[in-house]
């Protein structure tokens, strides 16, 4: 499936009851972000916990694994703490310098397949995460939201890279990293909900995917605040996941001077293109172009 299709399908769930969700979020962003939930299925009885699931997929890479990685987060399989999200602000001025707050709601941690006391974060391609952020009513963040996520975070986790090989894209791999993380989170005094960051690159959302379509834009991995491994890169194609990558969600609804307004809306917006770190303006106008011509072609007058 092409990416436009891909970005087709994205904005079609982004604007899904857009109307009546602006209308029922509460006024304080911070509340609003903390009684809000992604639209996320209640998990199955008898769903498969993280080291289940890493020996259901051991030898699965690629686009296989993002099926069975698909097929169990669509179900509602994953932690109880990431079905609740966490309010991250900028703090700016726009371009008439008149000072400009903006709030976004994310999930705590990268997703992952499991519960919260048995969990596997899972990697996956673009297609697969666009899908997935769909299907929850969601987006991902841009550069700049996930350096906004890395400042806010109550518990900043430090890198830890494993050594390059091909080898890397492996469930073993995964299994390795997630080890590594839970032992150091084992270190800290921290609640699962606590809006964690750092361990893990970031796919985004970037104008480049525009430029150079088939690939995947990543960023991040923090040892710092402004101190990412990863500078942004498109380097890799679009189904390209390795044990490094994470995906985390923002709400499609953000909060700017305490209004609701649209993700997207907002991001193309020039009074706030420079707070929002420019990058993923572009995207924005291609998807809000794209659901035009979509609803037209289904609802023609």
């Amino acid at each position: 499936m092409t990416m436009r299709v891909r970005t087709q399908k994205v904005a079609l769930g982004i604007a899904a009851g857009v109307i009546g969700s602006l209308q029922a979020q509460a006024a304080l962003p911070s509340e609003a972000c903390h009684n809000a939930e992604l639209r996320i299925p209640p998990p199955a009885t008898g769903s498969m916990g993280g080291r289940e699931f890493a020996r259901h997929v051991g030898a699965l890479e690629g686009s296989a694994r993002d099926a069975e990685v698909r097929r169990e987060l669509l179900s509602g399989n994953l932690p109880e703490h990431l079905r609740h999200l966490a309010p991250v602000t900028l703090q700016g001025r726009g371009r008439d310098d008149a000072p400009v707050t903006v709030t976004f709601c994310v999930t705590p941690d990268y997703l992952a397949v499991g519960s919260d006391t048995d969990s596997l974060i899972v990697p996956m391609g673009l297609p697969t995460a666009l899908d997935v952020a769909a299907e929850f009513d969601s987006v991902l963040p841009t550069p700049r939201v996930v350096d906004a996520i890395y400042e806010a975070a109550d518990l900043k986790l430090a890198p830890q890279p494993l050594p390059a090989s091909h080898e890397m894209r492996s469930t073993a791999y995964l299994v390795r990293h997630d080890t590594l993380i839970a032992e150091q989170r084992a270190l800290r005094a921290a609640p699962e909900d606590a809006l964690t960051a750092g361990h893990k690159k970031d796919l985004v959302l970037s104008d480049r995917l525009l430029s150079i379509p088939g690939r995947v834009a990543i960023y991040g991995w923090h040892w710092a605040t402004h101190h990412p491994i990863q500078p942004l890169s498109t380097v890799h194609g679009a189904q390209y996941a390795d044990y490094s990558h994470g995906v985390r969600l923002v709400s499609r609804i953000i909060y700017v001077n305490g209004a609701a307004r649209e993700f997207f809306d907002a991001l193309k917006d020039p009074a706030l293109t420079l707070l929002l770190g420019g990058d993923g303006a572009r995207i924005g106008r291609q998807l809000q172009g794209d659901l035009v011509s979509v609803l037209q072609q289904r609802n023609p007058k």
